[in-house]
Parts: C-alpha cells; structure tokens; sequence
C-alpha cells in the first residue's frame, strides 16, 4: 500500500503552516509550494521511506498554481489517491489575524480583503477538488493540529519514550518528565548481578520486590496520566519519560522495560537505554559507589 498524499491549500492565514507542522509531526515528509509538476517526482523519490507525502500550495506559487489540479490528476492515474484538503476562515478573524502577525499579504495589491477575494478566485479549482473543507475561523491552532492528527494518524497512535539514564552521567534534556528510581533495591551490592545488564531476568527479580512493587504500580499510574494529559489536553503527538538511576545499567533499565511492557497494551512505545553500553565498558573497572 502507497503512503498517503495530502495537498493542504486554501486562504492566506487559515492556519496551513500549523496543518503543516501537525503533519510532520506524525511522520509526514512535507514541503511548502514546491511546482506541482514535480509532485510525481517527489513521491516517486520517496518511495515507501516515509509515512505519508503532504504538499502545501497556496497563492505564492503564482503561475505554477494553476498546474496543481493536472498534477492531482496524474497522480491518481499512476495509482496514488491524493487527499486534497482546504482550509478557510471568515474575513474578519483573517484581517485580525493578520493585524496580530503585521504580515502582509502575498498579493499586496489592494486593501486585505479585495487581495483575500482574489486569492479565493485563484484557488477555487483546488477547493473544488477538496475531500474535506476545515472552517478555522473559531479553531485554536491546538485543536487545528488535534484535527489533523485525528484525521491522517495512522494506527501506530501516541508514540511514548522511555528513556534510561544513569544521573552521574547528566539528565537528557529532551525528557518531558524524569523520574528518579534510586530508591529501588540496586543489585549493585550482589555480586553476581554487578556486571549485568537490567534487562536480565535475575536483575529485574532483584529489583522488583513486593514492597518495590507497590512504588512501580504508582510509576505507571503517574505515566498514564501524564501522557493522558498530553495527548488529549496538550495535542501531543508523542512524550518522553526518562527514568535514571545512579549509573544507567541496573534499576531505570528495568522500569523502563517493565513500563515497555506493562502500557504497550494502549500505548505505543519504544525504550532507548542512553547509558547502558557505556556502564557495560566499566565492569573491568572498579564501579563508584552505588552504581547501578
């Protein structure tokens, strides 16, 4: 099956530059009033290496505009099904908001709204070709790009990392939470798990005992609701936890597979262990204190 083609058009301000946004965020490849005529080079190109195509189009293209219905022409006879989508707002919330900006527009030859009507004359092929109309004259940019993504999410859904970090090798500055598990049992101090990795059986058994069970039941409570929160109050598309203890190889190692496991059933997930190759390299190493 092709990856999906959307042409995101319409009126100067209606928010294509957020739809955008929204799009790449989920995994499109997008480009901004590239000729239509090259739109089959580009998927083309592409392949299967991406998750979707979207092509914004608008008024600057100038004369290459009119080439954008015979380009979504040519792509459904090569087999593709473009998704022609137009965005629209009332004249009054568009010269606000293009007051707000101090943006002129692209046309620029009369007052705003002569320069708006005749960016709607131009566009009007596109519209007509539209599967969906968006009216964004009382949508916040945050429900815009909630509105995209539920429209072109594939099923994968709200992407969570985890992340394992060890402290005394810095905090990942890209987390959106950290959570601190040094307070679990460290098999560290067994010396038949020093030099094992927490993704081994024995060390997760080490660390999960019934009273640290208890704190990891509370763990994953909070990390449901937090990326909750983010995906239906915030509009995000993905969240980043990152779980650390002392040195990266033992105790975050194992919570953050366990939550891998435990929240995949409504959660997409995915684990990146930051520290654990390089803790490996210091077993021949005397180990600091505490270092798992």
């Amino acid at each position: 099956m092709r990856p999906p083609f959307v042409v995101l058009t319409g009126v100067s301000g209606s928010g294509k530059t957020t739809a955008l946004h929204a799009l790449e965020d989920i995994g499109f490849f997008t480009v901004d009033n590239v000729p239509p005529r090259l739109w089959p080079d580009l998927v083309a190109l592409l392949g299967d290496e991406v998750k979707g195509v979207a092509v914004g189009i608008d008024i600057r293209a100038g004369h290459y505009l009119a080439d954008a219905p015979g380009a979504i022409a040519d792509l459904r006879n090569a087999g593709y099904e473009p998704a022609v989508v137009y965005l629209d707002a009332n004249d009054d919330v568009l010269v606000r908001r293009y007051n707000f900006t101090r943006r002129t527009h692209p046309i620029s030859q009369g007052t705003l709204t002569a320069d708006l009507a005749t960016e709607r004359k131009a566009l009007e092929p596109l519209r007509a070709l539209a599967q969906e109309v968006i009216d964004t004259t009382a949508t916040s940019a945050r429900a815009l790009t909630q509105k995209v993504r539920e429209r072109f999410q594939s099923g994968d859904g709200f992407l969570l990392r985890l992340v394992s970090f060890g402290f005394k090798r810095g905090v990942p500055t890209d987390a959106d939470t950290v959570l601190d598990v040094r307070g679990l049992p460290n098999p560290y101090y067994d010396e038949l798990l020093r030099r094992l990795p927490g993704t081994d059986e024995r060390v997760q058994a080490y660390v999960f005992t019934p009273e640290a069970l208890e704190t990891y039941s509370q763990l994953r409570s909070l990390v449901r609701t937090l990326t909750s929160q983010a995906t239906s109050a915030a509009g995000r598309s993905a969240y980043t936890v990152a779980i650390g203890c002392t040195g990266g190889q033992h105790r975050s190692v194992a919570v953050a597979e366990r939550l891998s496991h435990d929240l995949a059933d409504g959660l997409r997930t995915v684990v990146q262990h930051r520290d654990l190759a390089e803790a490996l390299k210091e077993h021949a190493e005397p180990a600091e204190e505490g270092a798992g």
